[in-house]
């Protein structure tokens, strides 16, 4: 078993009136290795200027968690197979809306990757054959009740 930690710091500023909901959403995430970074509440979500667009939101960090997740399995399982990968980008996308029960959730994660390979890549049937073994593999989308879906 492993443990992960991360600290969310987050301290009113006095500005506002905290009781009518008119107080900064902005906080900062650290993490066990030092890295320290800007967050927020959606802009979708808490307006400006109680939210700060210049700061990770939760949804975004969702995304960003099953893509990186994606993508590390993928890497490796391509590493196995004998092909080298020389980039991977993905422009992943979360779409937020009321799910069947009623409640507002991230209901799909669009994972869009674009690889480039070192020499020729794989076939179609053995890319999927990676993405499938990733994404079957990747301990958040194991974690997490939204669909995932990868468009390659």
């Amino acid at each position: 078993m492993s443990t992960y930690t991360a600290t969310v710091r987050w301290t009113r500023s006095g500005e506002g009136d905290f009781a009518k909901g008119q107080y900064s959403r902005a906080h900062e995430w650290a993490f066990d290795g030092g890295h320290v970074m800007k967050a927020s509440a959606s802009p979708h979500v808490v307006p400006a200027p109680w939210s700060d667009p210049e700061g990770v939101d939760p949804e975004e960090a969702f995304v960003a968690s099953l893509s990186s997740c994606h993508m590390l399995f993928f890497l490796d399982f391509a590493r196995r197979d004998g092909w080298t990968v020389d980039a991977y980008l993905d422009e992943a996308e979360g779409v937020m809306e009321k799910g069947a029960d009623g409640k507002i959730a991230i209901t799909r994660v669009m994972l869009k990757p674009r690889i480039e390979w070192q020499d020729e890549g794989p076939d179609p049937a053995a890319l999927a054959d990676l993405h499938h073994r990733a994404h079957e593999a990747c301990f958040i989308a194991n974690s997490v009740k939204s669909e995932v879906v990868v468009e390659s």
